[in-house]
């Protein structure tokens, strides 16, 4: 029997799971129009498609290592229950971050009021379901919602997942409409805290990491996602510099490997310091893992297994098995636990 190296579960802290269907298929254009494409396919979505869909993505995030998910969702209440379905069928554990859309987007994935979202929320934890609130951005909610979102989530122990300073479109709008940028809104409408996930904060200014700093908050970094998109680079060493915890997510789900996650994100960091070990290995394990587990609000998720007798760990010393499964594996090297 193959030897192999058992580690704690990769966590996917934010995934679109229906996007995955788009890759190789948007090509050219910006963020923007990326997004016109990917909310013509939101529309799509049946409850019977998340259902079969979700679980073929879930699956494949199951095969390489990731065995938990926070599925970033704005499709309506129906396809969410056929999400967390979907999930159990691919024996992942599953965290629904229900968006609350106000405006933008399109009108199908909106709630009339915040009232409307937070009695969805607690119809969704009622079911049994784990749920975290997820304000989708301060595009899509005013400063009234937020408050109220923000006011929910510590009121009931849930943790917030928000996409905050990915395009630097977004960011002059809000600068335009609030006269702050998009981290400092949420700071002042209280939704920044211990259990606020920020996904991308490509663009956050110094004075925006000071904040996440301030808050306890952690970054939710998605480098295949934001290297398709064309968003940039999180700024990796000043976010470590300032001891912001950092995880990790698929997005897009461009690509489904937890170790391209981590890899590109110390690449990037590597490129911005001009020196290497910026994260060291024991860390990226902790973003790839632990961290995911926080942002999440998860206690318990399954490990994985490498196969050391894999042709990418073949010959490479025991004591060196957990750098080179970082730096120079793909995810086939995984079994699950």
């Amino acid at each position: 029997m193959a030897e192999r190296l058992t580690l704690a579960g990769f966590v996917n802290a934010h995934s679109h799971a229906f996007q995955r269907a788009l890759r190789g298929r948007v090509d050219g254009g910006d963020f923007w129009a990326w997004r016109e494409a990917m909310l013509v396919l939101a529309r799509e979505q049946s409850p019977e498609r998340v259902r079969e869909e979700y679980a073929a993505v879930y699956r494949e995030m199951r095969a390489a290592g990731f065995t938990a998910v926070g599925e970033f969702h704005y499709l309506g209440l129906e396809q969410a229950l056929a999400a967390s379905e979907a999930a159990a069928e691919a024996g992942i554990a599953f965290v629904l971050l229900h968006t609350a859309y106000a405006r933008g987007g399109s009108e199908e994935l909106r709630q009339p009021t915040v009232a409307a979202y937070l009695e969805e929320v607690g119809g969704l934890r009622r079911d049994g379901i784990s749920v975290g609130v997820a304000p989708h951005s301060v595009r899509a909610c005013p400063p009234g919602w937020l408050e109220e979102i923000g006011g929910y989530a510590a009121e009931h122990g849930l943790v917030l997942h928000v996409h905050a300073c990915e395009q630097p479109r977004e960011i002059e709008e809000c600068l335009s409409e609030h006269g702050l940028r998009p981290i400092e809104l949420l700071a002042r409408t209280g939704c920044l805290g211990p259990r606020t996930t920020v996904v991308h904060a490509t663009h956050a200014s110094d004075a925006e990491l000071d904040l996440l700093a301030e808050h306890g908050a952690r970054i939710c970094a998605c480098p295949t996602t934001e290297a398709s998109l064309g968003d940039g680079f999180l700024p990796v060493e000043r976010v470590h510099a300032r001891g912001i915890p950092l995880c990790i997510g698929s997005d897009s789900n461009v690509r489904i490997d937890p170790l391209e996650e981590l890899r590109e994100l110390e690449g990037i960091a590597r490129r911005q310091a001009l020196r290497r070990g910026v994260l060291e290995v024991e860390e990226l394990l902790r973003i790839g893992s632990d961290e995911g587990a926080a942002s999440l609000g998860l206690d318990v998720w399954d490990d994985v297994a490498a196969d050391l007798g894999h042709p990418s760990l073949a010959g490479i010393p025991p004591g060196e098995a957990r750098a080179a499964l970082v730096f120079g594996c793909a995810a086939d090297v995984f079994s699950s636990v």
